[in-house]
């Protein structure tokens, strides 16, 4: 099983947004690799978030990739807009697509890296054809829509099958998980074959600094990769 280098995408989902500039820039300078962004539409996922502006803004705060995960219905309408504004990954969700093929397509003309996301009850045989295409497959550990939420156990195996797929058809694809991961789970997440941890509470909460929060994800995979 192939494990990549591991990214940490702290989600500014559950950032304190009163100081949201400060907070992205704490990040990048405790060793972020990513800043995630999750876009809601109300629609596809039973929450509202934030359009390209939003994107735009934090594209001024950071020099660091902006991964962009659409939760939204019929992606395809929106992706050059979140190119414009500063995307670098753009990740679609497969139960949100007609046609995946196609979609992932325009995200690789529009010059970004290409995502495919599944949530918990989504076999990963549905991601089968389109894996050879992509740059990133997500695998969603929690049900999405909300920040905080519980990891749910059976995402490690679920991880461990993916991951196996992608050496066999994508090996240098990247293996992302989100939701609910924090340093208590996150070496079983990595030995499971993920390479790219989207973090949201477990960065930005009142127990530590962002930095402390980050070292501690980073030292909760250390033994993993040694």
């Amino acid at each position: 099983m192939t494990t990549p280098q591991v990214k940490i995408a702290p989600s500014i989902l559950t950032a304190d947004w009163g100081h949201l500039a400060d907070q992205i820039r704490e990040a990048e300078a405790g060793g972020a690799d990513y800043m995630h962004l999750d876009v809601m539409d109300g629609t596809f996922v039973p929450n509202i978030t934030f359009g390209p502006l939003v994107i735009k803004a934090v594209d001024q705060m950071t020099d660091l990739p902006l991964d962009v995960h659409l939760m939204v219905a019929e992606p395809s309408r929106y992706l050059e807009n979140f190119r414009d504004a500063g995307a670098d990954i753009l990740t679609v969700h497969a139960e949100a697509c007609t046609h995946l093929h196609s979609t992932v397509q325009q995200i690789t003309r529009l010059g970004c890296r290409a995502g495919v996301a599944i949530n918990p009850a989504t076999s990963i045989d549905a991601l089968r054809e389109i894996a050879p295409f992509v740059d990133m497959v997500l695998i969603m550990s929690v049900n999405p829509g909300f920040g905080g939420q519980r990891f749910i156990e059976t995402a490690t195996s679920k991880l461990r099958r993916m991951r196996y797929m992608l050496d066999e058809l994508n090996p240098t694809c990247d293996l992302q998980v989100d939701g609910g991961v924090g340093p208590a789970n996150i070496g079983d997440v990595v030995d499971s074959g993920a390479n790219v941890i989207v973090a949201g509470s477990a960065v930005y909460n009142d127990r530590a600094s962002i930095a402390e929060n980050i070292a501690a994800l980073r030292a909760g995979y250390a033994n993993v990769q040694a």
